[in-house]
């Protein structure tokens, strides 16, 4: 069984494809070295990301094990997460660094 898509941290709820999927395509990828599978929902692009488990709205988007956005809708598992249900969260930086 081959893989279509990323996992990049175990704290993830997204993974990003290798190559295009279509909409009831299998999206398959690798978790702590055992093959999972889901059904994409809709046509996702290549390199982009792909919803592992239900994303409600104003829940944080998590890729590299860190927040890269918060849903502005609820992203259902399967569904393409993109500039169009996600927004930026100002972080703050200063607060994060090691003293």
């Amino acid at each position: 069984m081959g893989i279509n898509a990323l996992l990049m941290d175990i704290k993830d709820n997204v993974v990003t494809t290798v190559s295009e999927i279509k909409a009831n395509e299998c999206v398959t990828y690798l978790d702590d070295c055992a093959h999972k599978s889901l059904v994409a929902i809709e046509d996702i692009p290549f390199c982009h990301k792909v919803a592992i488990k239900e994303i409600n709205k104003n829940e944080l988007v998590i890729k590299y094990g860190e927040s890269i956005g918060m849903a502005t809708e609820d992203i259902p598992l399967g569904g393409w997460v993109s500039d169009k249900n996600i927004k930026s969260v100002p972080r703050d930086y200063e607060s994060e660094y090691i003293k």
